[in-house]
């Protein structure tokens, strides 16, 4: 009787440790990604390795993360994370909470490497680096490389998916240099400061900004600056982003007869395995768009 007594209390036991645990099966790893462009990088790496899941944190209509508020859910999604991949550079304005939090959790910074060179702006470094097609190239060789470091057991599948993704990438870079590097028109107006990376990759001139911080309006001293810098331009173009409103430029456009197209900083989107080449075609058709507007 007493064996049986002694059994049924150990059965009882493991069923209580199973029970009111967020903390996942240890079979399997987590991945969180702080927003889109992580969650894209880190998919084409671990696409299809069994046991791995890829989460994305922030909502698909976020945009970047300047002032992004963790939520109660966000922390909940972190407490089950093994790894917390972000992009750097002050972008996770929010990556103090995160760690005080969560001291255990292993973060991967996208962009601590000596190969990215971030551009500085007021003091503080411009943290848009995927916009630099050899810049994400190289955040997704440092997220492969920490990813081999965690979890040794996946490291021929991460890096064949590695070097499969960055000759998918460099083709495009490739591509987009034949297409951009030739313009007549060099000259860009942008709404926010998302393009000077991928400006200087392809030797395009920012002119203005219309936004220094997306959702601040510019001061009516900033809006005549701006029109007075369109206004010598010998071609008047402004590039709005579909994740903002365009009422500004809409205000410029009217004030200096400019017209207005729409790049992508490729921040938004829903987090979704098909998703894999969503950077790839994005890029692409802003390569497309610059080169109406600048031809």
């Amino acid at each position: 009787m007493k064996k049986i007594i002694s059994l049924a209390l150990i059965l009882l036991t493991f069923a209580l440790m199973g029970c009111g645990s967020d903390k996942k099966d240890d079979a399997n790893l987590k991945i969180v990604t702080s927003f889109y462009p992580m969650y894209l990088d880190t998919l084409n790496i671990t696409r299809g390795v069994e046991g791995v899941e890829v989460v994305n944190l922030t909502p698909p209509q976020t945009g970047c993360l300047h002032d992004y508020q963790l939520t109660p859910e966000d922390m909940k999604t972190l407490e089950t994370a093994d790894i917390f991949v972000v992009n750097g550079l002050g972008m996770e304005s929010f990556l103090d909470k995160v760690i005080e939090a969560h001291p255990n959790l292993k973060i991967i910074d996208a962009s601590d490497s000596p190969e990215i060179v971030p551009i500085v702006e007021d003091g503080k470094p411009n943290p848009h680096v995927w916009m630099s097609i050899t810049y994400s190239i190289q955040q997704v060789k440092n997220i492969s490389s920490k990813l081999c470091e965690l979890d040794p057991k996946h490291i021929d599948a991460y890096k064949r998916h590695t070097l499969d993704y960055v000759d998918e990438l460099t083709t495009l870079r490739d591509e987009l240099h034949i297409s951009l590097t030739m313009l007549p028109n060099r000259d860009i107006v942008t709404f926010h400061e998302a393009f000077p990376y991928m400006a200087k990759e392809f030797g395009l001139n920012v002119v203005a900004v219309i936004e220094r911080e997306p959702g601040t309006e510019p001061t009516p001293q900033e809006l005549a600056e701006t029109i007075d810098k369109i206004n010598a331009l010998p071609v008047k173009i402004i590039f709005t982003e579909p994740q903002y409103s365009s009422k500004a430029a809409e205000t410029i456009a009217r004030e200096t007869d400019a017209k207005v197209f729409e790049l992508d900083p490729i921040v938004t989107g829903e987090a979704k395995p098909e998703n894999l080449l969503d950077y790839v075609d994005r890029m692409l058709n802003n390569a497309l768009t610059l080169v109406k507007a600048l031809q």
